[in-house]
Parts: structure tokens; sequence; C-alpha cells
């Protein structure tokens, strides 16, 4: 057993743990706003390929379930979850549409999106982040190291600065519980606040019932 190869990940991990650390302000930054979103009857749409439609799927897991501590459900959907409609989609407008059309149908002004990607340039998310835009949404990134094109089609970005495709997801992983360890610490302050129902946000942002 070669043990210098074995600790190359976990020393490669722990290099770029200690840079992901000075990004925890953001992270927290964007609990706050998530919390304030969703009790106010937003919701949060999450999108990502391959292993990153895992960590999209853990984060709406843990909104709709719960992190730690009980609390109310939240609104959270994840997009590649729906497999009938995105192989339907796949098939019937092409591959880069799949979700950016369930961005349309589910999305309205004063939600969010929340893009996973290692590599920041998948056609279908840079898609939905166009399409997210054009409705008024907000439009956060997780992705690999910084320039890429997701994290400049997105409001803001988190882009982890890692070689190893690995160690970028295992970040996006710690990102993720540390957003809902945010949001979970937030959410306290705005449920003594009259929680609004899905279609009276809708009516306060754009004057019309949510269907």
């Amino acid at each position: 057993m070669n043990t210098a190869t074995d600790t190359t990940h976990c020393d490669d991990l722990m290099t770029a743990l200690t840079v992901f650390r000075k990004d925890a302000a953001r992270v927290h930054r964007w609990g706050g706003t998530l919390a304030a979103h969703l009790a106010d009857g937003s919701r949060l749409l999450v999108a990502g390929n391959g292993g990153s439609a895992a960590q999209a799927q853990h984060l709406t897991a843990e909104l709709v379930g719960r992190y730690r501590a009980d609390r109310p459900p939240f609104s959270a959907l994840a997009l590649h979850a729906d497999t009938s409609a995105t192989t339907a989609i796949a098939n019937d407008y092409g591959v880069q549409e799949i979700f950016a059309r369930q961005v349309g149908a589910h999305g309205r002004a004063g939600d969010l999106l929340m893009l996973l990607s290692t590599s920041g340039a998948s056609a279908n998310l840079l898609v939905a982040a166009t399409e997210a835009r054009r409705l008024g949404m907000t439009v956060w990134a997780l992705t690999g190291p910084a320039p890429n094109p997701l994290q400049a089609a997105a409001d803001d970005a988190l882009c982890v600065r890692a070689d190893s495709t690995a160690t970028v997801q295992e970040l996006h992983l710690v990102a993720v519980h540390m957003l809902c360890e945010s949001f979970d610490s937030a959410i306290e302050r705005h449920t003594a606040r009259p929680r609004r129902s899905p279609a009276r946000q809708h009516w306060a942002v754009t004057g019309k019932e949510r269907p």
C-alpha cells in the first residue's frame, strides 16, 4: 500500500478547505437571504448534473425535511428529480433545456435558483440561469475555480479553488451544510412575522395571483 498516495486526497482537501473558510461569510449571508425569502412564501429551485445533482437533492431534502432541530417545512425543489419531466424535455427540446423549461414552469419573481457545477460550464445550467434572470429570480452558483461562465451568469457565486473535481464536490457539501446551519439560525428571526402564502407573495411581487 502506497501511504503517500493514499493521503494525497486528504492533503488536497485540507488545503482547499483552508482557503474555503474565507468564504464562510458569503454562505452565512446566503442562509439569511434564503430564510427571508422562504419564510415569506418564496421557493428555492436547485439543479446540477451527476454528483452535483446529488448535492442539489441533499440540500432540498434538508429544507423540506429538517437539518437538525425540528422546524416547519419550506419549499425547495431539485429539478433533476422529476425523471419523467427531464427525459421528456430532453427528448422534445434538447438536453440544454431540461432545467430552463422547469424554471419557467415553477419559478416566479422573488424565488431563488441555486446551480451546482464543478466546471461552471454546463450548458443546461447556463440556460437555466438565463431563464431565471428573465423571470426576476435570484441566481446563486456553487462552482469550481473562477473565472467560469456560470459565475458570470449568476447574481452571486461561491467558487471553490481546488484542482480536483472530487475536492470541489466535497467542499460543495460543506457549503450545503453551512447554508442549512445558517438558514436554521436565521429562520427563527422570521417565524415571528406573519408568514405569507406563496400566492400572496407572488401577488406582492407581480400583482398577479400565483397559480
